[in-house]
C-alpha cells in the first residue's frame, strides 16, 4: 500500500505523522510512504536523510495573519491544490492522512477530487480551523481526546489516542528499569524544552532559576533545547553560574532524553502530552498562551486535574515561581512517581496501529481511485 501523510510545520503535527508512517512500513514491508509539506515547516529538517521522502508544496497559513496575508492565501490556494493532486498522480496513493497544519488543507481537496480516500487526525481537545474544514471531506477522522468526538460527525469518528513514535514506545519498555536504576543514581535530572522551536520565556525563566538552584547544583543535571535564538545565552548562563548542563538548539533523540529525566518542564502541546505520557515522566506544564482556542491551556488543566501534572501559566512565569517546583518535586519523589503512574495510565501505544488499521479497512472498500482525473 502506499500513503501519503499530508501536514506539518511544526513538531506537534509532523511527529504523530511520523509515527503513523512507521506503523505502515512495519505492516509491510512493501508499503511506501510519502509526506506532503512545506518548505517552511520543520518537516524538510526533520525528514532529511530519512527513510520517508517529502515533496512540498506552496501555502501559506489563513489564520491569524494580516488581511492581504488571507487573500494571498485564497489567491495561492488552487495552485496548492494543483500542486498537490500532481504529486498525487505520481505517486499514486491509495490512502491520504491529513496530521493538520496548512499543507494537509490542499493534499485533502486534492485527494477528494481524484477520489482517493482520505483521513484526518486531530490531535488537541479543540480541532484546528483546517480539520474543521476537512472534516466533510474525510472518510474517517481520529481523535486524541474523547471530549473532540463533539466536534466531529460520530459515525466516522474514532478515539485513537495520539500517535507516538517508534522510538519513544521503545522507551515504554525501559521505564521499570529505569525506575530502578534512579532509585540508586544521586543526581537529579530536569529536561526543558519548549517545543521544536524552542521558547523565550521559558528559556528566559530557567536561567532565573539558577540562583534558587543552588543549594542542589551538586545533585542537578539539566537538558535544555533552547531553539537557534536563545542557545548561545542559555549556554552562557549555565556556564556562568557553574550548573552542568547539555543544550542544543534541537535534540534529534528525544527518546533518550525523556529517558535521562527525572522532571520535565515544557509546553502542553498534545504531542508533548502524548510522549510524556508513553514515557511515563513526570512534568510541570506551561502551556502556550498563544495556540488556537487555548488548547493548550485546556489539555494541561485536564492532566492537572487528573493529578498527572503540574501547571504554571505562561503569563505567571518566572524564574522563583518555577524554582520553587522545581524544589518542591525534588524534595518529594513520592509525588513525582505518582504523576508518573498517573499519567502512564493515560498513554496509548498502539494508536498508530489502530489509525493503519483504520486505513487499511477504508482502502478495501469499493470506491475506485481516478487517477485519470
Amino acid at each position: 500500500m502506499r500513503c501519503v501523510i499530508a501536514g506539518g510545520g511544526t513538531g506537534g503535527h509532523l511527529f504523530p505523522g511520523l509515527a503513523i508512517a512507521q506503523a505502515f512500513v512495519e505492516r509491510e514491508r512493501e508499503n511506501e510512504v510519502l509526506f506532503v509539506g512545506t518548505e517552511r515547516g520543520i518537516e524538510r529538517r526533520v525528514l532529511a536523510g530519512g527513510p520517508f521522502p517529502l515533496k512540498t508544496i506552496e501555502v501559506t497559513p489563513f489564520k491569524g495573519g494580516t488581511l492581504m496575508a488571507k487573500l494571498k492565501t485564497l489567491v495561492i490556494l488552487p495552485r496548492a491544490i494543483y500542486q498537490a493532486i500532481s504529486i498525487l498522480r505520481k505517486f499514486r496513493p491509495q490512502v491520504v492522512v491529513g496530521v493538520g497544519g496548512y499543507a494537509s488543507g490542499p493534499a485533502l481537496l486534492g485527494a477528494y477530487l481524484v477520489g482517493i480516500k482520505r483521513a484526518i487526525h486531530e490531535q488537541n481537545v479543540v480541532p484546528g480551523m483546517t480539520n474543521r474544514m476537512l472534516k466533510a471531506l474525510s472518510q474517517r477522522i481520529f481523535v486524541s481526546f474523547e471530549e473532540t468526538r463533539d466536534y466531529f460527525p460520530k459515525e466516522k469518528t474514532w478515539v485513537t489516542g495520539l500517535p507516538v513514535r517508534a522510538e519513544l514506545l521503545a522507551s515504554l519498555a525501559k521505564v521499570q528499569e529505569k525506575k530502578r536504576a534512579a532509585q540508586k543514581k544521586s543526581w537529579f535530572t530536569v529536561l526543558v524544552f519548549g517545543g521544536s522551536a524552542g521558547a523565550h520565556h521559558i528559556n528566559r525563566a530557567m536561567m532565573e532559576t539558577l540562583e534558587s538552584l543552588e543549594g542542589i547544583k551538586p545533585s542537578l543535571r539539566i537538558i535544555h533545547q533552547t531553539g537557534r535564538e536563545d542557545l548561545e545565552a542559555v549556554s552562557q548562563g549555565y556556564r556562568d553560574k557553574g550548573f552542568e548542563a547539555v543544550v542544543r538548539p534541537f535534540f534529534e533523540d528525544m527518546a533518550s532524553c525523556y529517558e535521562a529525566s527525572d522532571l520535565v518542564i515544557c509546553r502542553a502541546g498534545a504531542s508533548t502530552i502524548a510522549e510524556l505520557s508513553i514515557c511515563g515522566k513526570a512534568a510541570i506544564l506551561i502551556p502556550y498562551p498563544h495556540a488556537a482556542h487555548q488548547h493548550q491551556l485546556l489539555n494541561a488543566r485536564k492532566l492537572m486535574e487528573r493529578g498527572a501534572a503540574q501547571m504554571i501559566e505562561d503569563g505567571a512565569l518566572n524564574g522563583p515561581l518555577l524554582a520553587g517546583e522545581i524544589l518542591r518535586l525534588h524534595g518529594h519523589p513520592e509525588e513525582r512517581e505518582r504523576m508518573e503512574e498517573v499519567i502512564q495510565s493515560m498513554a496509548r501505544p498502539k494508536a498508530a496501529q489502530e489509525i493503519v488499521d483504520h486505513c487499511y479497512a477504508l482502502v478495501e472498500g469499493k470506491d475506485r481511485v481516478r487517477f485519470e482525473v
